[in-house]
């Protein structure tokens, strides 16, 4: 598309140039050129493309390379994760969030489990993982997706270790959505394991959503693309080119001596619906998290 653009514009006819239709394919060309340039480009380095997913095929996500997780999950979100809210259409992977009613098999009103004593999920939605299928220690990983923002929704790209309970498996939030403080956030963060179960140590990066609409009244309405430099030092996470954070490694070192982040970890792309998100019962739904491609490269 993008030597399309440059074609035409080198061989439109002059008297034309400056007219409307000129206006037009120079408008398509920045709105084009914008995402290009922002994608990470290997040549010129000496890391290469081991391994991606570029959603190219119609239908059910590839089994190959994804799993999913099923019903009520973590931190005590709305939504009962399931297969049918993630399909691939015109070359996209689409995770939808539904306001629908599911009855939980597994309820019981004596028990103080929430996944359990909960009769109904009121919401439902998709999260995929490569857990077993695929897992990377240190590289580059590109994501180019479009996020919803309204109220409730908590879409996000991140990874797990594979060894090791959470958060001494460490936790790499590439790309989270969702309320601090009731205030719309974009996050990239880092987690690993402190003194006590359970307990997370977190290097995070909190920006403001509305420091993005100053910048682009649009920017709900696009795609973007989140980048992940890992390197045996340092984790950098990146949203279109700016960097967010930068997590030096020599801090990341769990109560029992080891690091998290020097192990293969694996990848999950899931949209949430409650619990950080905010509350999603004004939203109007279906909501969709759409996700053009997933990259990794390795030197």
């Amino acid at each position: 598309m993008l030597d399309w653009l440059i074609l035409t514009l080198t061989t439109f006819p002059t008297s034309l140039k400056m007219t409307k239709y000129s206006f037009l394919f120079l408008t398509l060309f920045f709105v084009f050129t914008s995402n290009v340039f922002a994608q990470f480009n290997a040549k010129e380095t000496d890391y290469k493309l081991v391994w991606q997913d570029e959603f190219d095929s119609k239908g059910q996500v590839n089994s190959a390379f994804w799993s999913f997780e099923k019903g009520f999950v973590r931190n005590n979100e709305l939504q009962w994760y399931q297969e049918p809210n993630a399909l691939v259409e015109d070359g996209r992977l689409i995770i939808t969030g539904k306001r629908e009613q599911i009855k939980n098999p597994r309820f019981d009103s004596e028990s103080k489990n929430w996944k359990i004593n909960r009769e109904f999920a009121e919401y439902t939605s998709s999260s995929i993982n490569t857990r077993g299928k695929y897992e990377f220690q240190y590289g580059i990983m590109e994501v180019r997706a479009k996020i919803d923002t309204a109220m409730g929704m908590w879409p996000a790209i991140w990874t797990l270790g594979i060894t090791k309970p959470w958060p001494s498996n460490g936790e790499i939030d590439v790309m989270e959505y969702y309320r601090v403080k009731g205030q719309a956030t974009i996050l990239a963060n880092a987690a690993w394991a402190d003194e006590g179960q359970y307990n997370a140590k977190w290097d995070e990066a909190k920006i403001p959503f509305a420091e993005f609409l100053e910048k682009d009244p649009e920017w709900p309405s696009k795609f973007h693309i989140w980048r992940m430099e890992w390197t045996d030092k340092s984790i950098k996470l990146f949203l279109d080119d700016e960097l967010l954070n930068e997590v030096d490694l020599a801090r990341t070192v769990n109560p029992d001596g080891s690091n998290p982040f020097q192990q293969p970890h694996y990848i999950l792309l899931n949209l949430a619906i409650g619990g950080n998100g905010g509350d999603p019962s004004g939203t109007s739904f279906p909501k969709e998290y759409v996700v053009d491609y997933v990259r990794v490269y390795q030197k």
